[in-house]
């Protein structure tokens, strides 16, 4: 067996623990490099741990710390709690709304599984009390949240970003974000209309639906915390666009000012930091750089080609992308061992731009991810009302994120 399949071999492995236990999959696949990179492939051990991602480790320790403490101190929840209050109980608004909330909250950076944390409750909550379908609310809330996932700022936009600078396609950082917000956008709203949104418009607001949203999101005020903590986003988020600041350092800089001025608490936020992704895509790149040095990426994209045709490339990788990531991590797994066969991918089968390609992927990936096998789908199953049927609301996000495989493969095929 070639050291090309041993190490192909171990890939796979990774990716089935990831979709059958709770195994950290970063946590293995550093074990996973270490054994076939030294003891069966015979490479140094500085060549191993070479593969670690320095850079994508800081740049996400920054963001997420930046985007924990706003979490921790209330500013980001202030902001869920004035636009719910702008509704005024419309009930086909609402739903909207809270796509639209959620997108903007993950675009700036707390990414689509934080902003789901932090918006699933509430409007699911609200979704009891209001009288709209709990299915509905949840697939506007889901997609709004990824809608955003891969903004230049958030965390998986980061990672995504520095997976296609490193196989040389770097520059595409808006295009990325917005392909990917346009495909959830529409997919969301097609949904939402078809399954009984446009009946929501129609019917008269249930009665109380105003005062139980007031209720639910209450009348607390911004404090000076908050509006620190807003401007020092604001100044970080321009001084990036502006002038070309490294997001990750800059948002270091900036919660060491949040932290000096008593507006956040960094050891409340370092043990609330989302560790466990970090882990998973640092662990998962150095199993990958392990994988191309000994010429696995390689072998995998000789079978890819065979099968694939210059004109359906773009929904066969969004289809393959998205079936897999429907029971394992988009972020942490699906695409860091994805990306890295784009330009191989091209060449062999000729013809196709690498973009295209890359961008099935990373859309295709994200589009199944409101299934309840997902976190954002499990964090809107959980923020039920008690009462409702989740078992029947399982089912239903179950049959949506596996089709979202298919139609993800439809819309990467006309968009790509």
């Amino acid at each position: 067996m070639s050291l090309a399949a041993w190490s192909v071999a171990a890939l796979v492995l990774a990716i089935v623990v990831s979709c059958v236990t709770s195994l950290n999959v970063g946590v293995l696949a550093v074990a996973l490099a270490w054994i076939v990179g030294i003891y069966i492939g015979g490479m140094p051990v500085n060549t191993v741990m070479g593969g670690f991602p320095s850079q994508l480790f800081l740049t996400l320790a920054g963001v997420t710390l930046l985007f924990t403490i706003a979490q921790c101190n209330g500013t980001l929840d202030r902001l869920a709690h004035r636009a719910v209050l702008g509704c005024r109980g419309n009930r086909g608004v609402i739903p909207v709304m809270f796509f639209c909330l959620a997108a903007g909250l993950a675009s700036i950076g707390p990414g689509n599984i934080a902003t789901a944390a932090l918006v699933a409750p509430m409007a699911m909550a609200t979704a009891g009390r209001v009288g709209i379908p709990l299915f509905l609310m949840a697939i506007m809330v889901g997609n709004g949240a990824n809608a955003g996932s891969l903004s230049p700022f958030a965390p998986t936009g980061i990672i995504v970003n520095g997976l296609m600078t490193r196989i040389g396609m770097p520059g595409f950082e808006t295009e990325t974000y917005l392909y990917n917000l346009f495909a959830h956008a529409l997919v969301a709203f097609g949904g939402y209309f078809l399954f009984g949104g446009l009946k929501l418009f129609a019917a008269a607001p249930k009665p109380g639906a105003a005062g139980a949203v007031e209720a639910i999101a209450g009348h607390e005020p911004l404090e000076s915390r908050h509006i620190v903590t807003l401007a020092a986003i604001t100044l970080l988020i321009a001084a990036v666009i502006l002038f070309n600041v490294n997001v990750g350092l800059g948002a270091f800089a900036a919660s060491v000012v949040l932290v000096l001025l008593r507006c956040g608490d960094d050891r409340e936020a370092i043990k609330r930091m989302p560790w466990n992704v970090i882990v998973m895509v640092s662990g998962v790149t150095v199993l990958i750089a392990v994988l191309e040095k000994a010429e696995g990426i390689d072998l995998i994209v000789s079978y890819l080609a065979r099968v694939a045709t210059s004109g359906l490339i773009s929904g066969e990788v969004a289809l393959l992308t998205g079936l897999v990531s429907v029971y394992s991590s988009t972020s942490g797994v699906v695409l860091p061992a994805f990306l890295p066969m784009v330009p191989g991918l091209a060449q062999q089968v000729g013809g196709v731009d690498p973009f295209a390609i890359a961008m099935s992927m990373n859309v295709g990936g994200h589009l199944v991810d409101v299934s309840p096998l997902s976190t954002i789908g499990a964090l809107c199953i959980a923020g039920a009302p008690v009462g409702e049927d989740t078992r029947r609301l399982f089912n239903k996000l179950l049959a949506w994120g596996l089709s979202m495989s298919l139609v993800g493969a439809i819309v990467c095929y006309v968009l790509f």
